[in-house]
């Protein structure tokens, strides 16, 4: 399991009926609960396991703008003013900072991405700063690199993964919201076209809207409904050190990235590296998906493992009635690989020398949800109404949750919008339009 997940209780009462059911406990489905709850909306927050459990626990805690998505922007711009009302609001430690972040490289390809987009910056006033090469250098002093430039991104920052999701539930809950753990949502009461129920592993709650915000496994959900929604699972490696000396609070370098977390640990990783299992959901979506695989095909590695037989990528069938897929995998915990475990540590170690003898006390895998055009999903599902879709945020999703999970509850209730939704259509995948793949 990630490294030291806030643990949170269950509601006391299983309730019969209630406005919304949101599944999946993740940073998107905990905070549409806390909104629609501090809406005065009665809201049940279903998971199959625990709180944040599985990718929301496991990434960098990257709250960003910088080298978004232009379509994602106007959602990170609103993500970052929530992650500071929450915090404030709940009046619990979500971990959110906005300590700024570095990127530098030795890549002029990258260093040309990154002046690029500040055309981008200025159309939406965010505060970026392109680093000059002694800029970076100091800022960002490593051994054997030379880096070419940067960028200083002033405003962003960084959450705290393992605590951020559970303890806006705990928000949620303070304001009424039911929540049940180790309770998978196994599929919908759905009375002609519209939703009436959702059927759970400890009964069925009534209600006319549901959310699905499952991560990696909302495409076998909808799929269990009859819904299309192309999505794939990229599996990443992490690692935390021991706490340690302070070389920043959250660095991108053209070979590892490292975020400080709260006790001065590190989370590590290589930068832009994943790991694309061969599955059959993969193989049903491989047309879909190979223009943004062809994009990025040399930081994707190509494998198989034991994803193709097991997990939310497998062949899976089941009824309502009978155990799901999802009580069978309480906790998607993948393996971390061993490969890119020892080039992160020898990467990071090699670099700074500062933390040349540093323990590593953890490492853990993850699956990032993506879509084809990795852009997230934010969209109702046309031939059932009452069922909206929250998901494939393509490793974006813990910094946009916040944003993400606003507009979609807003949507979920009939809320005017406060952004606009067109690229975050379920539809786009359906139409034959052409999809413009999203930024990294």
């Amino acid at each position: 399991m990630s490294p030291a997940l806030k643990k949170i209780s269950n509601s006391e009462k299983f309730p019969d009926e209630v406005d919304v059911v949101v599944i999946g406990g993740g940073i998107i489905g905990a905070s549409a609960t806390y909104f629609l709850a501090k809406q005065g909306y009665s809201v049940a927050l279903i998971e199959k396991g625990l709180v944040g459990c599985e990718q929301s626990s496991r990434n960098w805690g990257w709250c960003r703008q910088q080298n978004r998505d232009e379509r994602e922007l106007p959602t990170s711009g609103l993500s970052m003013r929530l992650w500071d009302e929450m915090s404030r609001d709940i009046g619990l430690d979500l971990g959110f900072r906005r300590c700024g972040l570095i990127y530098t490289t030795d890549d002029p390809k990258q260093l040309a991405e990154w002046e690029s987009w500040r055309s981008t910056a200025k159309q939406f006033d965010i505060n970026t700063k392109m680093l000059s090469a002694k800029e970076a250098n100091l800022t960002v002093p490593a051994k054997g690199r030379n880096w070419i430039g940067g960028v200083h991104s002033v405003d962003d920052g960084k959450g705290e993964p393992s605590l951020a999701a559970p303890t806006i539930v705990e928000g949620a809950k303070i304001l009424g919201a039911y929540l049940h753990q180790q309770c998978a949502a196994r599929g919908l009461d759905i009375t002609n076209g519209k939703v009436t129920g959702v059927v759970t592993e400890k009964g069925t709650i009534k209600t006319s809207r549901v959310l699905c915000a499952a991560g990696a496994w909302a495409s076998t959900f909808c799929r269990h409904l009859g819904v299309d929604f192309p999505q794939a699972s990229v599996r990443q490696t992490a690692l935390r050190t021991a706490p340690t000396a302070n070389l920043g609070e959250a660095i991108y370098t053209s070979g590892c990235a490292l975020t400080r977390r709260l006790d001065g640990s590190y989370t590590i990783a290589l930068s832009g590296t994943a790991k694309l299992e061969i599955t059959p959901q993969g193989l049903r979506y491989a047309k879909e998906f190979f223009p943004m695989f062809l994009k990025r095909l040399k930081a994707v590695q190509i494998g198989l493992g034991s994803s193709f037989f097991s997990g939310p990528e497998a062949i899976n069938r089941w009824e309502n009635s009978t155990v799901s897929p999802m009580e069978l995998i309480r906790i998607l915990d993948p393996a971390p690989s061993k490969q890119n475990a020892r080039k992160t540590i020898a990467a990071v170690k090699s670099m700074f020398p500062a933390l040349a003898n540093v323990d590593i006390v953890d490492s853990w895998g993850g699956y990032v949800d993506c879509t084809p055009d990795a852009v997230p999903v934010i969209s109702e599902v046309d031939n059932v109404e009452g069922f909206y879709l929250a998901a494939g945020c393509s490793g974006h999703g813990f910094g946009l949750g916040p944003g993400l999970a606003k507009v979609a509850s807003d949507l979920v209730v009939g809320a005017p919008p406060v952004l606009d939704l067109t690229p975050f259509r379920l539809s786009r995948f359906h139409g034959g339009e052409k999809l413009e793949v999203g930024a990294l």
